[in-house]
């Protein structure tokens, strides 16, 4: 997204996320200093969704038959791919960095810029790294929990992560709007399809705020962390919690 789009829609956002009340017996995070904004923030991106991105994901799988809506999904992961290997570098996994540099040159040459996915029949396994999970490994705390407009649960971190990682793909650098836009969609409307089979499970949920909030945890911190049996959660101190 544009910046200045993303702008506008933080500015009309930012209007009502005063109004925005914790429901009763709400599960709190103590990594969730915004609270309130962030429960505005995820109710209008569930409207739209509603509204918008669902039914046309629903549309979609319906139908594209599975083997396009796979080639569409192979194209934009590889089209993006030098995001992992960038960050590959940033980890020091050298190793991963030579294997996924060899799976990018295949996949874009044999695999007909993406659509097939021949590395992985030769063994060259997919990594999906990025600039908010080398952060959490060079040792910066998540910081505060946010939901960003339109773009859905994030942290401090990983917002500054994403805005790097914007610059390690090849969209960056691509002067035209209607293919930057256009990839823009196809990226949104492919990741809105591949969630769908989550809907049932968020819509469930006593809070679907506290379920997905607590689902972002648990998958970032084992991005970054793994099945590490020493790894604790990045909890502020209790003087820090002064926003309950």
């Amino acid at each position: 997204m544009k910046p200045l789009i993303r702008a506008v829609a933080v500015a009309l956002i930012c209007g009502c996320a005063g109004c925005a009340t914790l429901p009763p017996g709400s599960l709190r995070d103590p990594r969730d200093h915004f609270e309130r904004f962030n429960r505005a923030m995820f109710k209008l991106d569930t409207t739209l969704d509603h509204a918008v991105m669902r039914p046309v994901a629903t549309a979609y799988v319906k139908v594209a038959p599975l083997p396009v809506r796979t080639g569409i999904s192979n194209f934009l992961g590889n089209l993006a791919y030098t995001v992992t290997i960038a960050n590959d570098v940033f980890q020091g996994r050298l190793e991963d960095f030579t294997r996924d540099l060899a799976r990018l040159i295949v996949d874009t040459t044999i695999g007909v810029g993406g659509f097939l996915d021949p590395a992985k029949r030769l063994g060259l396994v997919q990594h999906d790294r990025d600039f908010g999970q080398t952060l959490g490994k060079w040792g910066v705390h998540t910081g505060a929990y946010l939901v960003l407009p339109l773009l859905g649960p994030s942290d401090i971190r990983d917002a500054f992560g994403t805005l790097a990682d914007r610059f390690m793909t090849v969209d960056q650098y691509i002067d035209d709007a209607s293919i930057d836009y256009g990839l823009f969609g196809s990226r949104a409307l492919d990741e809105r399809a591949n969630a769908l089979p989550a809907d049932s499970v968020i819509d469930g949920a006593y809070d679907p705020y506290a379920f997905v909030r607590s689902a972002w945890f648990q998958h970032r911190a084992y991005k970054v962390h793994g099945s590490d049996p020493n790894y604790l959660p990045d909890l502020p101190s209790p003087d820090s919690d002064s926003h309950k």
